[in-house]
């Protein structure tokens, strides 16, 4: 068939850039860490030229920095990256409130609409799961849930370049604070985990709420890198 090998490298290089993320999400590939496109082509078993693709991919997501010389290295994030990538992703959310506020874009059309319902339970869905990771102290869980999470409802805004940008500054906020948080030894008790009252604000069309809610968020966040990063 017509396209089948472009289709099957394609979905290699996806997955060769997925499996590379996640090992910077759970912190078996450091910042500053380097390595070339040989050592993870024999990693996967794979050929390069996928690996060059998905490498090429992550540099322009922010999470590598292409080096001629030496290949690729894990980006290393400074705590005011951390405080520009919280901002930058505050107003976005906010954008999305807004939206929700004026009646544009997504399930404010009709709040009543059973598809929009249905992606709305299904987000609560993956929100109660984060819930339960964060009570548990599982950071590695809490991210895959976190980040389906918030790519879902930034789904049902009906903006997949809004959605598309958020998820990736939310990449961006988890490896640079996984970095610090990692140094806890228990984790309980001290992850965010207001996800489903986000959603019940939301299907309330409650944008006040929904607001302090992130507003909240943020500053949990920044609080908790910020005493890290300093001690």
């Amino acid at each position: 068939m017509p396209g089948t090998g472009a289709v099957t490298r394609n979905t290699l290089r996806q997955q060769i850039a997925d499996a590379l993320r996640d090992e910077v999400l759970a912190g078996r590939l450091q910042p500053g860490q380097e390595f070339t496109v040989k050592e993870i082509a024999e990693q996967y078993g794979v050929s390069a030229t996928p690996v060059r693709e998905a490498l090429v991919d992550l540099s322009a997501q922010g999470l590598l920095e292409a080096d001629q010389h030496r290949g690729f290295r894990v980006h290393e994030y400074s705590l005011a990256d951390y405080r520009g990538i919280i901002e930058a992703r505050s107003l976005v959310i906010d954008g999305m409130f807004h939206a929700l506020d004026n009646g544009h874009q997504g399930f404010v059309h009709d709040p009543d609409n059973s598809r929009v319902l249905a992606a709305l339970a299904g987000v609560r869905r993956r929100g109660e799961e984060a819930q339960r990771a964060a009570a548990a102290g599982d950071i590695t869980v809490l991210i895959g849930y976190d980040l389906r999470f918030w790519r879902e409802l930034g789904a049902v805004f009906g903006n997949p370049y809004l959605s598309d940008f958020l998820h990736r500054l939310r990449v961006q906020s988890w490896v640079c604070a996984v970095q610090h948080l990692r140094r806890f030894t228990d984790l309980r008790g001290r992850l965010w985990a207001e996800h489903t009252p986000l959603i019940d604000a939301l299907v309330a069309r409650d944008t006040a709420a929904a607001r302090e809610i992130v507003s909240a968020y943020n500053a949990h966040s920044l609080a908790v890198v910020e005493k890290l990063a300093d001690g």
